[in-house]
């Protein structure tokens, strides 16, 4: 059975955010990562995305299929990049803004979340709050926060800013495991990073709208990775 290697982004931890996937885990073995930082897993100082890359490639084998979501996303494609024998690597919306500087849209999401870690709250609710209307998240959380969502957010606001990521496109146009680049039509800046990287990886692209930056959420996802990866494990054989 093949395994889908996935990893959250900032906020949730894996379970949340790769949660109601029935039809994947029922013909995968799904390998959901918890990142440091985020629950059931103690709190960090900081998070850096490459480190993260490097805690990745020690829980990915050969013949993986690696799927990253947002920050999981831009850790996704700097471990693939160290990694030729992986199955395939899809990515949604990852925050690889560096692949797209100039783009009026990039260049004014990084000025806004620059001002966001600089100048924003620095209380875990009203920091998420603006975080999630940056991204274009639909999502509303509770308040007061849950424990795990307060520690997500604390972990958030820790994290290394995405845009100074330094993506190999090149190396990993080269490498022979297939592409995809996902995102969801619903915020400019990151219909950029993934233009940029769907011509830049020589990678296939899919456009789900409907959950926002939740994209996994959106109608279609499923059936687009399960095509994905059927085909990736049709070339491999």
């Amino acid at each position: 059975m093949p395994r889908l290697v996935l990893v959250h982004g900032s906020v949730s931890n894996g379970a949340r955010t790769w949660s109601g996937l029935p039809r994947l885990a029922a013909c995968h073995e799904l390998v959901v990562v918890n990142r440091r930082g985020f629950p059931p897993g103690g709190e960090v100082e900081r998070v850096d995305f490459e480190d993260e890359a490097l805690w990745l490639a020690e829980r990915v084998e050969s013949g993986d299929h690696l799927i990253g979501h947002s920050y999981g996303g831009l850790v996704a494609l700097l471990t693939a990049a160290t990694a030729p024998w992986l199955g395939s690597l899809a990515v949604v919306e990852p925050p690889a803004f560096g692949v797209a500087r100039g783009h009026p849209a990039v260049e004014r999401f990084v000025q806004s979340a620059s001002t966001l870690w600089r100048d924003g709250p620095r209380e875990p609710e009203p920091f998420l709050r603006a975080f999630l209307r940056l991204v274009g998240s639909p999502f509303d959380p509770p308040s007061p926060l849950p424990p795990e969502l307060a520690q997500g957010a604390r972990t958030l606001m820790v994290e290394r800013p995405p845009w100074e990521a330094a993506v190999p496109v090149a190396e990993l146009h080269a490498l022979p495991f297939p592409k995809l680049v996902v995102s969801g039509a619903h915020y400019a800046a990151f219909d950029a990073v993934c233009d940029v990287l769907e011509r830049e990886l020589g990678a296939e692209r899919a456009v789900l709208p409907g959950g926002g930056h939740v994209v996994q959420s959106a109608p279609g996802f499923e059936d687009v990775v399960l095509d994905f990866v059927a085909r990736a494990e049709d070339a491999r054989r």
